[in-house]
């Protein structure tokens, strides 16, 4: 029997986001939404940064600084797969290493632009 494939995991992790709906119960501050725009608003700046450093020379520095910020923003609001690839991507930078640096990269940009759409889905108002 062939086997199916799987179904992509999804961009947002439903437990993280349930924790920061439980931080504004009725909604009424507006928290996910002021969060998910603060995020996107920075995170431009910092796809910026990743997609520089898929090509050589790269500034280890620079992207061991984003994928650090970029880690914990995305962990808070459930995009744990970008989360986990940038804390690769900074853990090889604060090496020195490069070697697998450029699929890492590519990756996280592909992770971005997954939570990005999922980030903008969860809070246009249609839902």
């Amino acid at each position: 029997m062939p086997s199916r494939p799987q179904p992509e995991p999804a961009a947002l992790d439903e437990q993280a986001l349930a924790r920061l709906r439980e931080l504004d119960p009725d909604g009424v501050n507006h928290l996910l939404e002021r969060v998910v725009a603060a995020f996107l608003k920075s995170l431009d700046q910092q796809e910026l940064v990743l997609s520089q450093g898929v090509d050589a020379p790269r500034d280890l520095n620079a992207l061991r600084h984003v994928a650090h910020t970029l880690k914990s923003a995305a962990a808070s609001l459930g995009a744990t797969a970008l989360s986990q690839r940038c804390a690769e991507i900074e853990a090889l930078a604060r090496s020195g290493r490069e070697d697998g640096l450029k699929a890492l990269l590519e990756g996280a940009l592909d992770d971005i632009a997954a939570a990005r759409l999922a980030m903008l889905q969860l809070v246009s108002p249609s839902r």
